[in-house]
């Protein structure tokens, strides 16, 4: 799954100034934009949303211009920009007086329209796309950190306790940060430049060792866009702790 998300990306970034390749992506993923759409309007495209997928359509291509690497794992942010822009257009509808139903059940009255409970839906299914896109990034961040041997488990047992231990990793990821070509080489070897990192950040190699473990995942967790699981592993980084080695 790793390596989709890197081929999608690739694709997009190909699709950013190659119209061809923008239709192509687009075509490849019709299925999850249509998906996205239903989601959005609870009904069949087929019982009048054909213009919902055309703005879906339009917000994806949209998505594929503005993406960048550090937003995120590229379908959640696709995800968010259809949603949004679905939102919008049923907002500028009723700023129109054209309300259309969406045949939603909202609070047991039926003449209601989704509209009509626009903001608790919007939550509710923002909701659930940060859980899945949640699921997802989990399922493919136990793959890679398997692939070097390593479970959450491991992870979470070598994570550092002391302040002084937290500062000295968090010099290690942002010498590694500001030299992407270490990160690479940590995904091509399956090993810790340790050598190049130690030099680069001023930290000691007994250190590193003693959390390497924890070091590779968090500078995996920067090769790959996991939004969710890099925030997570930064706010370890920033925790407080006691004064040690």
């Amino acid at each position: 799954m790793v390596r989709t998300e890197h081929s999608i990306v690739g694709q997009v970034y190909a699709a950013k100034t190659d119209s061809e390749a923008a239709d192509a992506l687009i075509g490849q993923y019709i299925g999850f934009i249509r998906s996205e759409t239903v989601k959005f309007t609870h009904a069949a495209l087929e019982d009048g949303h054909e213009d919902e997928l055309s703005i879906a359509m339009l917000a994806f291509y949209e998505a594929i211009l503005s993406y960048e690497k550090t937003k995120g794992a590229f379908l959640p942010y696709a995800s968010r920009a259809i949603r949004n822009r679905l939102i919008d257009h049923y907002r500028a509808e009723k700023r129109h007086g054209n309300v259309v139903s969406l045949h939603a059940p909202a609070g047991g009255e039926a003449d209601r329209s989704l509209l009509d409970t626009l903001p608790d839906t919007r939550d509710e299914i923002g909701t659930f796309e940060a859980r899945t896109a949640s699921q997802k990034e989990i399922r493919e961040f136990g793959a890679q950190l398997a692939n070097f041997g390593l479970s959450f488990s491991d992870v979470a047992d070598n994570c550092p306790r002391q302040e002084r231990t937290l500062a000295a990793c968090r010099r290690v990821l942002d010498c590694a940060r500001a030299n992407p070509a270490l990160l690479e080489k940590l995904v091509e070897t399956g090993r810790l430049p340790m050598s190049e990192l130690a030099a680069g950040s001023g930290t000691d190699k007994k250190t590193m060792e003693r959390h390497r473990k924890y070091l590779v995942a968090i500078l995996l967790a920067f090769t790959n866009g996991y939004e969710i699981i890099r925030g997570h592993l930064c706010q370890i980084t920033r925790a407080k702790g006691g004064e040690g080695k």
